[in-house]
């Protein structure tokens, strides 16, 4: 009988301590917090800038070649391929400028971008301890998460708690 009796106990002390599991939607967090908006928003206004220098130097560099092509006609042979060499050279460095400015922008993004993800992850971690979670799973694309009910859902109140948080 007093096995019966701590069984009974121990039965009800584990349905008692259930686990709390909630999940986020990563992709609709994602995109609707507003500080990584706002990120995407400034890169994209810096690649634009770095898109159009890109343009213009191209042109005056394409008008400098087509000068060159018109005066190279009435030069010696040998001074018009050193003259080409030049000009090569020139485009090339021209190039490597670029290319290493449009690196500099993605890198400093990605940096930018990681920063905000483990921003996102610490925050989620807090929100989970403060509100007695055990797990708190990642859904959405290459999420973990195939199907969850609609009441463990914490996207939205995430989205709201970080959204506030930035606007402070």
């Amino acid at each position: 009988m007093k096995n019966i009796i701590v069984l009974l106990v121990v039965a009800l002390l584990a349905s008692c301590q259930q686990e709390k599991i909630g999940y986020v939607d990563n992709v609709k967090l994602m995109d609707e917090y507003q500080q990584k908006i706002d990120v995407e928003s400034k890169f994209k206004v810096k690649a634009d800038a770095l898109a159009s220098k890109r343009d213009s130097i191209s042109q005056v560099f394409q008008m400098e070649a087509q000068a060159f092509q018109a005066k190279a006609q009435s030069m010696s042979q040998t001074k018009a391929q050193e003259e080409y060499a030049a000009m090569q050279q020139k485009g090339q460095i021209i190039g490597q400028q670029l290319q290493q400015q449009d690196q500099q922008l993605q890198l400093a993004g990605q940096t930018e971008m990681d920063s905000i993800v483990s921003k996102v992850k610490e925050e989620i971690k807090s929100y989970g301890k403060a509100k007695g979670y055990s797990y708190i799973l990642g859904g959405g694309d290459g999420g973990s998460v195939l199907y969850g009910t609609d009441a463990n859902n914490l996207t939205e109140e995430i989205v709201k708690l970080l959204n506030d948080k930035y606007k402070k």
